[in-house]
C-alpha cells in the first residue's frame, strides 16, 4: 500500500512546508499593504459570519485559476509569483491545503491564516457584515 496517506499526515506534511501566522501577523501584513489576505470561505459562511475588510473573496475552487499571474482568468490582485498571500477558510484547515497549492504554482510566498477566520474574529480584529 504504497502512496496512501490519511488526510491528517498530509495536512501535517503540507503545513511542514508553510510559514503559517496568527491573526494579528495576518492584519499587520495586510495593513501595511505587504500582504494580500484571500478569503476563501464559501458564501453562506461569509453571510452569516461577515467578512475581513480589504480582502479579497474567492471561492476554494476557483483559487489556482485566479490568483495565477500568468493566468488569463486571474484577479488584478495578482501580478507577481513574489505575492505574499495569506489564505484563509473559516478554521484553518483547508486554507493550509489552498496555501500548498498556491506554491506548487510558483506563489513561494503563500502562506494560511492559523485558526482562519474564527480565529481572527475571537482576536477582535476589523469585521464587517456580508453585503
Amino acid at each position: 500500500m504504497t502512496g496512501k496517506i490519511s488526510i491528517d499526515a498530509h495536512l501535517e506534511r503540507v503545513r511542514a512546508g508553510l510559514d503559517r501566522i496568527d491573526p494579528q501577523q495576518a492584519y499587520a501584513a495586510a495593513e501595511s499593504g505587504e500582504a494580500l489576505l484571500v478569503d476563501t470561505r464559501y458564501a453562506a459562511l461569509r453571510e452569516r459570519d461577515g467578512l475581513i475588510p480589504g480582502a479579497l473573496v474567492v471561492e476554494r475552487n476557483e483559487l489556482e485559476w485566479r490568483l495565477d499571474p500568468q493566468g488569463t482568468h486571474r484577479a488584478p490582485e495578482a501580478t507577481s509569483h513574489d505575492l505574499r498571500v495569506i489564505v484563509f477558510c473559516n478554521e484553518g484547515y483547508a486554507s493550509s491545503l489552498a496555501a500548498a497549492s498556491l506554491r506548487q504554482l510558483g506563489l513561494h510566498r503563500a502562506t494560511d491564516l492559523i485558526g482562519g477566520f474564527q480565529a481572527w474574529k475571537a482576536a477582535g480584529l476589523p469585521v464587517t457584515e456580508a453585503t
